[in-house]
């Protein structure tokens, strides 16, 4: 696929007529949940068949959404007091547009591969903005968009609230004002503070002293996408096998997650029994911590269902999917302060202790899970109907999988899953089998 470069500008937020400008030098200070995250440019790629939304919608309503989400609109910068933060410069976000000679249909790959990293901006080197979109337009008509976003400025939640009211603005609808984002107030230590759980070795962790990890993508792995489809039969088949004798079922969530654990487990041929293998699994803080309504930023932790290679293996769909469920109850409330009671006493200072949350190419025995199931990234709606698919760009890290509500709106599930080249064959025999 060649990808041609048409143009490439800074789209700056616009405001309504007559109202008065926003003061450009505020400096919106990192919380604690920004600071533990990724920092890192996520990308996710839409396909609309034609006739596609005008260009001129898409960038009109790109810059009237961002006067209100102002977060994207600005510049990740040091403030006055060298604190990381996002500076609401109204800088704008990279604004692309390309094209293909060819047609969607004959060239689009239905899984993450090498070839989509052309239908958005680079994610490598120093990024400016925060926010970048390639709108890549087919010979067909279809377009494809290309979203990218600064995962240190907002989390997938906050992420998908902005998308729902970018295409609530192309459509001419109102879109909810000035969303809360973070301020010194807003999570307060208590004082004294209360840590009443362990975080060293959870969120944080203390490097050794010559320790000089691998950055990502330092290390070439021969690492294939698959994208696995569990239908919405298939779901409640699992749901029932896992939840008999119990008295509330497992979630979705909880049944898919507990099935590709022991499926990635079976596939990797780990030979060890008592080998253990770990999920880091995104735990919203939002209603735990009471936040406000349509908080914009992270307000993420992470549970750590553990279970060893030999009971993944040997013991029922059950016990995997009680190992899942039980993890992300412990991250409560209580948790979630006691964290914030961590990060803000100075131990991480004093202490030298970096975050858990990096990228690595590898994860085996281990996994990763990105849940976008109760997201609403399919109504991102420019005028011309739904997207006819979306899914996450290429991202190689062996074991680091996406949960996606299928396209076809049927309550079915992509599951799309970064395996060794050697371990494909072996994830495609078992993943679709209940035993």
């Amino acid at each position: 696929m060649e990808v041609k470069v048409l143009s490439s500008k800074l789209v700056k937020p616009s405001y309504p007529a007559g109202a008065p400008r926003p003061d450009t030098s505020e400096h919106v200070p990192s919380s604690v949940f920004d600071k533990v995250t990724y920092h890192m440019q996520m990308a996710i790629i839409y396909a609309f068949s034609p006739p596609g939304p005008s260009t001129a919608d898409i960038e009109r309503s790109l810059a009237a959404v961002m006067g209100v989400y102002r977060l994207f609109a600005g510049q990740v910068r040091p403030g006055p007091d060298d604190a990381p933060g996002v500076l609401l410069n109204d800088h704008g976000a990279r604004f692309v547009e390309a094209t293909v000679d060819a047609h969607l249909a004959d060239i689009a790959p239905t899984k993450p591969s090498p070839v989509v990293l052309q239908l958005h901006p680079d994610l490598e080197g120093e990024i400016e903005e925060v926010v970048q979109v390639q709108l890549t337009r087919f010979a067909c008509g279809s377009l494809a968009v290309g979203f990218t976003a600064n995962h240190a400025v907002a989390d997938g939640h906050a992420t998908s609230d902005f998308l729902v009211a970018w295409g609530r603005a192309a459509r001419g609808l109102p879109i909810a004002q000035l969303p809360p984002h973070h301020h010194p107030d807003l999570f307060p230590p208590r004082d004294p503070p209360h840590v009443e759980f362990e975080h060293r070795g959870v969120e944080y962790y203390r490097p050794a002293p010559s320790s000089h990890p691998a950055a990502h993508g330092e290390t070439q792995h021969n690492i294939v996408i698959h994208k696995a489809h569990f239908t919405k039969d298939f779901i409640a088949g699992l749901r029932a096998k896992a939840s008999e004798g119990r008295g509330r079922p497992f979630s979705r969530f909880e049944t898919i997650l507990a099935h590709v654990w022991r499926t990635m487990t079976r596939a990797r041929g780990l030979g060890n029994p008592h080998q253990a293998s770990t999920i880091r699994i995104s735990v919203d803080g939002r209603p735990r911590l009471a936040a406000p309504p349509g908080y914009f930023g992270n307000l993420v932790l992470w549970a750590f269902p553990r279970a060893t290679v030999g009971d993944l293996l040997n013991r029922p769909l059950k016990h995997a999917a009680q190992a899942i469920h039980d993890a992300v109850a412990r991250v409560d409330g209580a948790y979630f302060q006691s964290f914030v009671d961590f990060a803000s006493s100075g131990t991480l200072e004093k202490e030298g202790l970096e975050t858990t949350a990096v990228l690595k190419d590898v994860l085996c025995p281990d996994l990763e899970v990105d849940s976008w199931l109760t997201f609403p990234f399919y109504e991102l709606d420019f005028g011309a109907g739904s997207p006819t698919y979306f899914m996450p760009s290429y991202f190689p890290t062996e074991g680091m999988l996406f949960l996606v509500p299928s396209y076809l709106g049927d309550g079915s599930v992509d599951a799309f899953v970064p395996v060794f080249e050697h371990n494909l064959e072996a994830f495609k025999h078992c993943c679709y089998s209940m035993e």
